[in-house]
């Protein structure tokens, strides 16, 4: 048996994709040496999109996923993908049921398609998403896409990790999207209804879009997109909402302040005791961590310290 090739920066530099599988890994298992790998792979972070796709069950998620992995790869593009799926009650590890349906890229190799098991989350991602969706970056994938599990009006965690989110409906989610207007549908940047080729399919484009005409808007106002994603009708138009959204975040400067705020809701969540001294000090080292001069990982070592100095 050859042997395997080490878990690091170069390795995940070079796309390597055993090396990339086992960094994810670690991640998720929380091993040792896993926050070190994290730090030094952090520089090459920064450069991919990062695409959520979210919505009920059943309204056919990992489909588009796959269709816009492919829709990217004739483009050129190296993909990313990380699906999230229910937590097996016997290995406590992902059931691979998405995994399973995306057989059109699952053996392109440059594709990277990783299951992960929510593990108790409540957000529709695992706990560990963000992390695995650096390692892509660092290795190099132009486009990662992130699919949740299902998810309610609560589970919205997919917002925050995204650049943009795509909302997936059905024509049948119509009697419920009133109740969705206080979760789901205000974290959209694109609503795609699939399966529009069922009836009641208009009924329901109608009825999200007289939800976005009460919606408070930052000059962006999200297309409501039909789409038959099984037999590949309404991908391209998905794709160029995505681009057309992300030509705004840059023109608008609302792409850098999302990421800011990524950046610090993770550095925030690795530490739960603030100040007003701690809060500036963050405010001061978030110019370092946008420029990739210092890792979020760098910021909540010096946090610490800080707090462990005036204990």
């Amino acid at each position: 048996m050859p042997p395997r090739p080490p878990v690091d920066r170069d390795s995940i530099r070079a796309g390597d994709r055993i090396a990339v599988a086992r960094a994810i890994t670690l991640v998720e298992n929380a091993s040792p040496g896993t926050e070190q790998l994290l730090r030094d792979i952090f520089p090459d972070t920064g450069r991919c999109y990062r695409i959520g796709i979210t919505g009920p069950p059943g309204a056919g998620k990992s489909t588009i996923t796959n269709k816009l992995a492919q829709y990217y790869r004739k483009q050129g593009l190296g993909i990313g993908i990380i699906a999230v799926d229910p937590t097996s009650p016997f290995t406590g590890g992902a059931l691979l049921g998405d995994r399973v349906r995306m057989t059109d890229v699952d053996l392109d190799p440059e594709v990277f398609i990783r299951s992960m098991a929510s593990r108790g989350s409540l957000g529709g991602l695992s706990k560990t998403t963000m992390e695995a969706v650096d390692i892509l970056d660092a290795a190099g994938k132009d486009v990662v896409i992130m699919e949740t599990v299902g998810v309610g009006q609560s589970e919205l965690d997919i917002a925050g990790a995204a650049d943009t989110t795509v909302v997936v409906l059905v024509p049948e989610s119509g009697d419920s999207i009133q109740a969705m207007k206080a979760g789901l549908m205000e974290i959209a940047d694109c609503f795609v209804l699939n399966k529009a080729d069922r009836a009641g399919a208009d009924q329901a484009v109608l009825a999200i879009q007289m939800i976005l005409n009460f919606r408070k808007s930052e000059g962006w106002t999200p297309q409501v997109l039909k789409a038959v994603a099984s037999e590949g009708e309404g991908i391209g138009e998905i794709a160029e909402a995505i681009e057309h959204h992300r030509a705004f975040l840059h023109s608008s400067g609302q792409l850098a302040q999302k990421r800011r705020r990524r950046m610090e809701r993770r550095i925030s969540l690795r530490f739960e005791f603030w100040s007003d001294e701690r809060r500036a000090l963050l405010g001061e080292r978030m110019q370092d961590v946008m420029s990739h001069a210092a890792s979020p990982y760098d910021v909540v070592a010096e946090l610490l310290g800080d707090a462990r100095g005036r204990s």
